[in-house]
């Protein structure tokens, strides 16, 4: 007689952990990213100038890819 056993390897779970780990933290930084595209969104020219924007700026601002 042939006993199979199944099992999980810890790979597995820690792959799985991964992906939910991931992609909580890509939802969190598209979330971000959009509540500050519309807050510097709703800024008149003006402003934007006043803290060294323009509106060209916004979304790599919102992104954090922003140099000055």
């Amino acid at each position: 007689m042939t006993a199979h056993v199944y099992t999980r390897t810890a790979s597995f779970d820690n792959d799985v952990a991964s992906i939910i780990q991931r992609s909580f933290v890509s939802l969190r930084d598209w979330n971000d990213a959009r509540i500050t595209r519309n807050a510097l969104g709703k800024l008149t020219q003006r402003e934007l100038m006043d803290i060294g924007l323009n509106a060209s700026d916004i979304d790599s601002v919102a992104r954090g890819t922003f140099i000055r």
